[in-house]
């Protein structure tokens, strides 16, 4: 395949990237993804985006040869389409962060078990069915008017592509609207009737179409560019180590905003609603055990708690003075998030660098969810906290097996990764990684058990 096209819409920002044959970015534009405050309530600007999108189709046409497009987009967000509109949109596309759906107190008692969805109820909009049934329930006239419910990735697909799709792995994204076990929707979208509102399967590595004739007009890109059916974005960074670990556990960290541990390989079973773990589901339909925190949210928390910079460097020797002094950070510190939501975070003595005191929570809390996953295999890290050395050499520290960074080079993993499922079936790729070495601090192993005394609520972590 020639040069590929990936747009990564995210929360705060969307991205157009162009890799050449060698998986090289030869090409890159962003901008903010804006929300529209307007009425009817809080939504994403379809409109801006879709202008911006066909602009950057223009400028990838004249700098390369686009044989494919793909496209990721976060997750518990969907369009619903009445294809008489002219963007398609029987509603605006609903921001997953509004507080609307949650007044529906009903929707409780309609939403699967735990056990059949592996989707733990969480706030405002984020179990995207909570949306959909309140869309339904407040614009009943434009919801009879949808023909069709499509994942956010597979909105833009079609908007290039005129073809509608489902994907598993948007629907797989704490939705309430899948099976995990059984790879198939969930009871709640049978007994709501919405089963024939989702169009038919189709894998992400699948190009169901190319660019309508109307859009290659628009931007000079080749009549037949072929459009993937595009993913999620977590799933689509995790489909690179998917890819190169060949069928052998390993656990993915995946940092920033919200730290998500997925492990791959192992069973389900673990996985408990209250301590925000859950099922994603892969790019081969496959359930994945995830455990997740908003580890850089606490991180700039007790920094801040504590007057520290959470851009201030951190040493070994700062984080051997918290250990030796015993201070303790304990959760939470993000408002309802992870293991231990709804407590309320304490910081136990006075520590002289607040940032290594946040440095050793946030190895400490990763520690706890790879213990609470039974993970195994090698670690994998990689985003925003590739930035703190010494936080991953501690988890190093902590695991005693392999941790692995990957390198800068390899930052742009959700855009990547997307890409490499433009040519699935080729060769895999190579990934530029390093290995982490642990650090070396006296007193580590006893500090872990103490605070993992103190975290308590009678949860047994296998012994490490």
């Amino acid at each position: 395949m020639s040069a590929r096209l990936i747009f990564d819409i995210g929360k705060t920002h969307a991205k157009a990237t162009v890799f050449d044959r060698e998986m090289r970015c030869v090409w890159h534009r962003q901008r903010p993804s804006p929300l529209c405050a307007a009425p009817p309530y809080p939504h994403l600007d379809a409109a801006g985006l879709w202008n911006w999108m066909l602009d950057a189709m223009r400028e990838a046409a004249r700098c390369a040869h686009i044989a494919g497009i793909g496209v990721s987009t976060h997750g518990a967000t969907a369009a619903l389409i009445d294809a008489g509109a002219g963007d398609g949109l029987a509603l605006p596309i609903l921001d997953y962060e509004y507080d609307g759906p949650a007044t529906l107190a009903d929707y409780a008692r309609l939403r699967p078990a735990f056990d059949e969805t592996l989707s733990p109820e969480l706030p405002a909009g984020l179990n995207l069915a909570r949306q959909l049934y309140w869309q339904r329930e407040c614009f009943p006239d434009a919801f009879a008017r949808t023909h069709r419910i499509l994942m956010y990735p597979q909105y833009w697909t079609w908007r290039l592509s005129g073809v509608m799709v489902s994907e598993c792995t948007s629907l797989g994204c704490h939705t309430d609207l899948w099976n995990p076990r059984r790879g198939d929707y969930s009871s709640l979208v049978g007994r709501l009737g919405w089963r024939t509102l989702f169009p038919p399967l189709c894998p992400a590595w699948v190009s169901p179409a190319a660019l309508t004739p109307r859009v290659a007009r628009q931007t000079g890109l080749p009549a037949d560019c072929a459009v993937f059916a595009g993913v999620h974005d977590s799933n689509a960074g995790f489909a690179r180590h998917l890819r190169v670990a060949d069928g052998s556990p390993f656990v993915l960290v995946s940092t920033g905003t919200w730290v998500v541990c997925m492990a791959a390989g192992r069973s389900l079973d673990a996985l408990q609603q209250g301590r925000d773990m859950l099922a994603n589901v892969d790019v081969n339909g496959d359930p994945v055990a995830c455990a997740r925190f908003m580890g850089g949210r606490e991180y700039a928390y007790i920094c801040e708690r504590l007057g520290a910079d959470p851009a201030q460097p951190v040493s070994s020797d700062d984080v051997r003075e918290v250990v030796a002094a015993g201070v303790m950070a304990l959760p939470d510190f993000s408002g309802g998030s992870g293991p231990f939501g709804g407590r309320a975070g304490r910081i136990l003595g006075h520590p002289l660098h607040g940032a290594a005191l946040a440095t050793l929570y946030a190895a400490l809390m990763i520690d706890y969810q790879l213990a609470m996953l039974d993970a195994a295999g090698d670690i994998v890290i990689e985003g925003a906290f590739l930035a703190n050395p010494l936080l991953c050499q501690l988890l190093a520290a902590l695991q005693d097996r392999p941790v692995w960074l990957v390198a800068e080079q390899e930052s742009s993993s959700v855009a990547l990764g997307a890409a490499l499922l433009c040519d699935w079936q080729g060769a895999a790729p190579e990934l530029h990684r390093r290995r982490c070495p642990p650090c070396v601090v006296d007193g580590l192993p006893d500090y872990r058990e103490r605070w993992r005394a103190l975290v308590g609520d009678g949860f047994e972590a296998p012994p490490g």
